[in-house]
């Protein structure tokens, strides 16, 4: 099995590495720490999003304002899955849009941040859910 390398050149490097998301226009910002820091990870490998109970992996692609991106996961235990696109502002933050496919969207605000010392973990599977009891 071939990996991508975790500094892909497929991602502009004014936006790639690990962006902290601090601000929702749809959802409540109190809850978007809920499993740990709400992160987007875009450097080309193995990215990931976690916000609310959001945990999914990230694909993300190129366009000629930043990236726009495909994610899969898990909203508790239930899989979901949606789209998004990022661009930087002139002022250093990651602005972008998040798209719960059949659901809700919103925009978000995210600033540059250190890759998390322990791993974001992967979406639990809705087996799981039952498993627990």
């Amino acid at each position: 099995m071939t990996t991508v390398p975790p500094e892909s050149d497929d991602i502009p490097p004014e936006v790639r590495g690990w962006w902290r998301i601090v601000d929702t226009e749809t959802w409540v910002n109190d809850g978007l720490d809920l499993l740990g820091p709400a992160l987007l990870s875009l450097t080309g490998g193995e990215d990931r999003l976690r916000m609310h109970c959001l945990l999914a992996y990230v694909s993300a692609r190129t366009t000629r304002t930043g990236v726009s991106f495909s994610w899969r996961g898990a909203w508790e235990y239930d899989p979901v899955s949606g789209t998004g696109s990022a661009r930087l502002g002139k002022d250093g933050r990651l602005r972008g849009k998040i798209k719960i496919r059949n659901g809700d969207e919103s925009t978000f605000l995210a600033e540059r941040a250190e890759e998390p010392e322990e791993p974001i973990a992967d979406p639990p599977s809705h087996r799981d859910k039952w498993s627990r009891w």
